[in-house]
């Protein structure tokens, strides 16, 4: 993590095993996830601290922990320690007293990102980055003080520390964000490290055998000309069926290789040979046609990791707000976590496909369904009956014909940009339609989250899905920026589904069963709480058939300090 930026610190999550009983972490605090009457941006079911800047997480064994950067005394980036908090679900979680706090040498201004492995005989092990005396940027390692503990509430930092310094040209302060490590069949740990090594973003190689001493390999793991430092990179094995853990390589498998950069979340997907250490990729980061993210708005610093109980791989992410660093000071707190995602590897073995996980449905309350709906050109129809400032809504469409489809023009080939030229109050054939969240009921406040098809040339179509915040606020002092992704669907064979998460003032979408998505975080002055609504549009001369829409009001996830005994999710 950079210093002068006010950018995330990569996530991991990490399991653990039985009850939970723990002292206050923060016994002034009240459940303050949401407070409608003074905090109307305070998000219901998604996860942030009671107070201040946050951004990550990391993992463990059988109950969930969330480990996180923090600031414990301002709304802004600084000071940042790891704090610590625990669930059953991902869903409704407890604060503990912070993991590690900047003390040491080797940490003194920072203790940044890092990521949890498992070693054998399910013992623990932290890496992270920390900022010394001299501000350079050093891995270090920790191990929780007493292994029985079933929350892992104190941790210890290796006296060896630092296990790996900025030598040998690396820039001191390009050196960051260490992975989960894996096991190759020679038994010997590997894990990458972002960096910059001659204009290249670079993902360096270490190894060990024993986790304390480790060698920096000759050649990285990958480098690219095309990017700048990576922040917070990901390696992970991956599969069209279920999760893999991180140490499986086998024929089944493909290997994911995310960094951060641009401010984004990229991808690319490849094979990776232990015996070399070499990754084979067809197409590398920011190739021309190639454009994978995991999400196309606001998400940035993601972690994956691997959920053994449940056979699955989770995604999670920092969002950071849009407001300014003024109003984040006001409202006394900055910055949220994605609902965690499930990942896999698409049928087609091109990109990879993201979906909420399944217990954020327990949250569901008060469902209305609408089936075989027409929606003519150029109206609106609105969901009744719903919390439309806290909804999880599942909709798909039917067309009776794609004939009338407007010519893609070859240059449009930047997703945002056509977006923001073909907004949802620009007419066209088939599209704009989808969803207006968030809205007034006189709609001078709305976001829309929408799509639009072409044909091209050759006749095949082409599904552009547009989240448009223009609209989204009264207030002129918000990022209004528009976000936009082509949908890798065959709107011929398949009907064209989008569910949003809306959370007060977050709106994740997922387009084409998770194939695309998009995060905004919006700030209306009207549609708040009660004055927000929900609506079904459609801004094509075409109409459109609302095959089925289910939408649920969500209540809140319980986000509460361990002072309080908790309710039936943590006895």
């Amino acid at each position: 993590m950079e210093i002068s930026a006010i950018w995330a610190v990569g996530l991991c999550l990490f399991l653990a095993r039985h009850g939970i009983e723990a002292e206050a972490s923060y016994p002034s605090c009240r459940n303050l996830q949401s407070n409608p009457t003074e905090q109307p941006y305070r998000t219901a079911y998604h996860f942030q601290p009671p107070k201040n800047w946050m951004n990550g997480p990391m993992y463990y064994n059988g109950v969930y922990h969330l480990f996180y950067q923090y600031n414990p005394y301002a709304a802004v980036w600084g000071n940042i320690t790891w704090a610590h908090s625990i669930s059953y679900d991902l869903v409704n979680w407890v604060h503990l007293d912070h993991a590690l706090n900047p003390t040491d040498p080797f940490d003194i201004n920072g203790c940044w990102t890092g990521s949890a492995t498992i070693l054998p005989g399910e013992e623990p092990v932290i890496i992270y980055t920390g900022a010394d005396t001299q501000n350079r940027q050093v891995q270090n390692m920790a191990v929780p003080k007493n292994i029985s503990d079933p929350l892992l509430r104190e941790w210890i930092k290796s006296p060896r520390n630092p296990l790996m310094s900025p030598t040998n040209g690396i820039d001191a302060n390009n050196f960051r964000d260490p992975t989960t490590a894996w096991q190759g069949p020679d038994k010997v740990w590997r894990i990458i490290v972002g960096s910059l090594i001659n204009d290249h973003g670079t993902a360096l190689l270490y190894r060990s055998r024993d986790f304390v001493n480790w060698t920096k390999s000759q050649t990285p793991l990958h480098s690219s000309n095309k990017t700048g430092m990576w922040e917070c990179p990901d390696f992970y094995p991956v599969s069209t069926r279920t999760g893999v853990e991180t140490s499986v390589q086998n024929a089944d498998t493909q290997h994911v290789l995310k960094a951060s950069f641009n401010g984004n979340d990229y991808y690319i997907i490849g094979k990776y040979v232990p015996e070399t250490d070499t990754y084979l990729v067809e197409t590398d980061f920011l190739d021309a046609g190639s454009d994978l993210r995991y999400d196309y708005g606001e998400f940035y610093a993601s972690k994956t990791f691997f959920d053994a109980a449940k056979k699955r791989r989770i995604l999670w992410a920092w969002i950071q707000e849009s407001d300014s660093s003024s109003a984040d000071i006001e409202k006394g707190w900055s910055g949220l976590q994605s609902i965690p995602r499930s990942v896999l590897l698409d049928q087609t073995g091109r990109q990879l496909v993201q979906w909420p996980i399944k217990e954020i449905e327990e949250l569901r309350e008060n469902q209305v369904t609408l089936l075989n709906k027409e929606v003519r050109g150029g109206s609106v129809l609105e969901v009744p009956g719903i919390t439309a400032s806290q909804v999880d809504v599942e909709v798909s469409f039917d067309f009776p014909h794609f004939k009338e489809a407007e010519v893609l023009d070859p240059s449009w080939v930047d997703p945002q940009l056509l977006c923001t030229q073909k907004n949802a109050s620009v007419k066209g054939s088939i599209g704009p339609f989808g969803l207006l969240v968030l809205a007034s009921k006189d709609l001078t406040e709305q976001t829309a989250i929408f799509f639009h098809i072409f044909k091209t040339h050759n006749k095949k179509y082409v599904v552009l899905m547009c989240s448009d915040q223009s609209r989204s606020s009264v207030r002129q002092d918000v990022d209004k920026t528009s976000y936009g992704a082509f949908v890798d669907i065959d709107p011929l064979r398949e009907k064209i589904s989008l569910r949003g998460l809306i959370d007060h003032s977050i709106v994740e979408s997922f387009g084409g069963e998770g194939r695309s998505c998009i995060t905004a975080r919006v700030y209306p002055e009207l549609a708040i709480n009660k004055e927000a609504h929900l609506y079904v549009f459609n801004n094509g001369t075409q109409s459109v058939k609302i095959s089925r829409l289910d939408a649920w009001s969500m209540k809140k996830a319980e986000i509460v300090p361990t002072n309080r005994r908790r309710n039936s999710h943590f006895n």
